[in-house]
């Protein structure tokens, strides 16, 4: 697996961060060989909010997807360790996935323990979307304790989604135009 790319946001990368990233991240090829390629950010909250200025996000590429992950620690080495870590779970998880579509036919003993199940949609809930402002559907989303809110925007016409991040700010997904 190559790493198709390695940035720093607020942080310089030096050569040892990208060689421990880089190690760290290709020893998951072990797990499984359907990796293509992978994407590395590490970045540096100069609020240094929560304790844990260090953030490192991956993006792994792979058929039929993508599995992603991030982690903060107080520096960059700890949170590559954290999220190779989650990464690692959610890649045996996939090669579990993959192997299961292509034994579908074959029919598996019973054991005696629970199976974990693969998660379903439980319910489907209609919203009627009202035009309102980003601000207002802040509010709206507080108000109904909820970590995201649709609603379409009146500034721009389009559905959006607000949603509040892990820093304690709000971030808005837009559909293209």
């Amino acid at each position: 697996m190559n790493i198709y790319k390695l940035i720093g946001r607020n942080i310089e990368v030096t050569d040892a961060m990208r060689q421990y990233a880089e190690d760290k991240i290709s020893r998951l090829s072990r797990i499984t060989d359907q990796i293509v390629d992978a994407s590395i950010v590490m970045s540096y909250d100069t609020n240094k909010h929560a304790g844990s200025p260090a953030k490192v996000e991956v993006q792994l590429n792979v058929p039929g997807g993508v599995i992603r992950a991030e982690e903060r620690a107080l520096d960059t080495y700890a949170a590559t360790d954290l999220v190779a870590e989650k990464l690692e779970r959610q890649l045996l998880r996939y090669k579990e996935r993959v192997i299961g579509q292509r034994t579908a036919a074959v029919p598996v003993p019973m054991e005696s323990e629970p199976e974990e199940r693969e998660p379903q949609i439980a319910r489907v809930k209609r919203h009627v979307l009202r035009p309102m402002a980003p601000e207002d559907a802040a509010i709206q989303m507080e108000d109904l304790g909820h970590d995201f809110f649709l609603f379409r925007n009146v500034d721009t016409g389009l559905v959006s989604v607000i949603y509040l991040r892990n820093d304690g700010d709000y971030g808005i997904i837009e559909p293209k135009e």
